[in-house]
């Protein structure tokens, strides 16, 4: 029987397997994962404790149309209701907790910015729809601020939209197209935000930790401390995987691949060489060796053309750089004060991000508990900052140097609320520095990424965030699910194959609605 091998344990691989047995009649106990760290997940990470701190070094949004991501769990149980797929509580938990941000930005002054207005001028709005109407291949190279006046970084579209999506300036106009062209039926509530999807905890409790124990229950096994580090090619012009090396315990092994047998790599991490800190110790920036994931594609891409450049990506960390710190506590006090502020229950507020604040700091207060285990009377948040190499407007050093403590301090200023003191001491600050976060936004040229199943491969394909899916936007989940769908049901051959991204722009009721939103005074 053919074996397949899933390097990386994130969503992706994790997807993978899953299709693998549901579309391609495979055994879980042919399906092997290959986890270079001691926990599965990948990206989507979430651990901790009341008395340590919960920590999480991100969070991902999603909306209606990522069909390929609810097609996928739509055949995985749920943990808390058996009878219901994860999709099903997905979209339950919308319905009760769907967001309605009334506080979406705020201003120096700690009071709430009007965001329904977009603040574009008439330069903004033409550029904006050139950018998103040039066609992918005369944006090769370029940068966003390649395709804006700077007066457009300043009005409140550039706002919501970068600390939404996490873009900079400096970030692929290919990207923002893509982003524009694919959520174009979002403008319309992108200032309250209610067109956007959460999971009911976070996304490992509510996906990563359903979906693994489905595929253990299949027969699927995951090695973990298992560094990949060689794909050994078949001679030839064609791409055959025909032996896999690994170190794993100080012991390095080559594995033998028969014909049949199929590898799926994910090449690449947005969060290799994640550092934490605490609520007294800043985290220390670490891009001193690359992750497995980084140094197979790099050993993989110098060896055979057309498998990307992985450089693009992981050489120029200071391009995309990003801290998040997550916020733990027994004291509701924060809480209260941000619902009186904000004008919404916590967990149906969104993001509030302090326009003005030179880290660009952003807040959520998701619906508690958002870890499944976290007890009644535990209080946990998150926020992040596009800007940690900036000095902060109180806490007058960088972020990056700041602690756990230090950041909850500026977030606090910037909100100009009482009991400041009550609120940092009973507090447990976690800060991630995440030297790669954004690095799939990084300015690229075709071919950068290499295609998901490359030319002339037999048994060998590339999945995640740096594989190539036309028209489809990284930073997702549904990206890296699409990428799993579409290796599975190419290299197997399979009529079924994953749905078309979903285009509005082909819908004149959103085109027209989107419009409306860019005139909003």
């Amino acid at each position: 029987m053919a074996k397949a091998y899933l390097v990386g344990s994130g969503i992706a691989s994790l997807a993978a397997a899953a299709f693998l047995i549901r579309e391609g009649g495979f055994a879980g106990r042919d399906i092997m994962i290959l986890e270079e760290q001691d926990r599965e997940g990948g990206s989507l990470d979430a651990a901790g404790t009341p008395e340590t701190g919960y920590t999480m070094r991100g969070g991902r949004m999603f909306e209606i149309h990522f069909d390929c991501t609810y097609d996928l769990l739509s055949s995985i149980p749920s943990l808390d209701d058996p009878s219901k797929s994860v999709t099903e509580d997905t979209f339950a938990f919308h319905e009760d907790f769907a967001w309605d941000d009334h506080a979406r930005l705020i201003d120096a002054d700690g009071r709430i910015i009007d965001a329904h207005a977009m603040t574009f001028s008439e330069r903004d709005r033409l550029e904006l729809i050139t950018c998103a109407s040039t066609p992918e291949s005369h944006l090769d190279g370029k940068r966003i601020s390649d395709c804006f006046h700077p007066d457009f970084f300043t009005t409140n579209f550039w706002a919501m939209w970068c600390t939404t999506f996490a873009f900079e300036p400096w970030h692929s106009a290919i990207e923002f197209r893509r982003y524009l062209n694919r959520f174009v039926h979002l403008f319309k509530t992108f200032d309250t935000m209610s067109g956007i999807y959460r999971t009911r905890f976070n996304q490992f409790d509510s996906i990563v930790r359903p979906l693994l124990r489905w595929l253990t229950d299949q027969g699927v096994r995951v090695q973990l401390g298992t560094r990949v580090s060689d794909l050994r090619l078949a001679p030839g012009d064609g791409l055959t995987v025909e032996t896999i090396t690994w170190d794993r315990a100080g012991q390095s092994e080559e594995i033998p691949l028969d014909a049949d047998d199929l590898v799926m790599v994910t090449n690449g991490s947005m969060t290799a060489n994640s550092t934490l800190g605490s609520t007294t110790a800043a985290p220390v920036l670490d891009t001193a060796s690359p992750s497995g994931a980084w140094q197979l594609w790099e050993t993989l891409a110098a060896r055979h053309p057309g498998l990307g450049n992985p450089a693009v990506f992981d050489s120029t960390p200071q391009d995309s750089t990003w801290e998040s710190f997550t916020v733990t506590t027994q004291d509701p006090l924060f809480f209260q004060q941000m619902e009186k502020l904000s004008g919404s229950e916590a967990g149906k507020g969104g993001l509030i991000t302090f326009k003005d604040s030179s880290w660009l700091l952003t807040i959520v207060l998701n619906h508690q508990p958002h870890f499944r285990e976290q007890p009644e009377g535990t209080f946990v948040w998150w926020g992040y900052a596009l800007f940690p190499d900036r000095e902060g407007d109180f806490v007058r050093k960088p972020m990056a140097q700041c602690t756990g403590r230090e950041i909850l301090d500026e977030v606090l200023q910037h909100l100009r609320l009482e009991e400041r003191a009550r609120l940092l001491d009973e507090a447990i600050v976690i800060p991630a520095l995440m030297p790669y976060i954004t690095s799939q936004f990084l300015v690229r040229r075709a071919g950068d990424r290499p295609q998901v199943v490359p030319d002339g491969s037999t048994n060998l394909a590339f999945i995640g965030q740096y594989a190539e899916v036309p028209d489809d936007v990284v930073f997702t989940v549904e990206y890296s699910v699409r990428t799993a769908w579409t290796a599975v049901a190419q290299l197997l051959g399979l009529d079924r194959r994953p749905p078309p991204v979903y285009r509005g722009k082909h819908n004149p009721k959103v085109l027209v609605e989107a419009l409306e939103t860019l005139h909003r005074r």
